[in-house]
C-alpha cells in the first residue's frame, strides 16, 4: 500500500463507491428535502434561489456596499464596436486617440514630431 499505484487505484475504487452511493441517496435526499418543505411552507424563493432545478451559470447583479441593493448595470449599445484610426505611424499602427498614448508615438513624439504629423 505504500506504493503510488496502489494507492492511485485505491483512491479510484473509494470515488467510483462515493459516487455510486451519492446516486443512490440523492432521490430519497430530494423527497426529504421536499417533504421538509412543504411541511414548513418554505418556497424556492425564500431560499434565494430560482425555481429551475438547473444551476444558473450567470453571473449574480452587482450589490451597493453594504446597502445590499441591487445595482443594474447598463451596458452600451456601441460596446466593443471598434473606432476608426485617428493616426497612422510609419510601420502603419493605427491609433485611436483613445486610451493611452501607444509606444510607437511617444518614441516618435520625444524624437521632437508632432502628433499632428501623424492624424490621419
Amino acid at each position: 500500500m505504500s506504493n503510488l499505484i496502489d494507492l492511485q487505484s485505491q483512491i479510484e475504487k473509494l470515488q467510483k463507491q462515493a459516487a455510486e452511493l451519492k446516486s443512490k441517496e440523492f432521490a430519497s435526499t430530494v423527497a426529504d428535502i421536499r417533504a421538509k418543505m412543504a411541511a414548513f411552507g418554505i418556497t424556492v424563493k425564500d431560499l434565494g434561489g430560482k425555481a429551475s432545478a438547473k444551476k444558473s451559470k450567470a453571473g449574480r447583479p452587482a450589490k451597493s456596499g453594504s446597502t445590499g441593493k441591487v445595482i443594474k448595470v447598463r451596458k452600451s449599445k456601441a460596446a466593443g464596436v471598434p473606432v476608426a484610426a485617428k493616426f497612422k505611424g510609419p510601420a502603419g499602427e493605427g491609433w485611436s486617440g483613445r486610451g493611452l498614448t501607444p509606444k510607437w508615438l511617444k518614441a516618435l513624439e520625444a524624437q521632437g514630431r508632432s502628433r499632428a504629423e501623424f492624424a490621419v
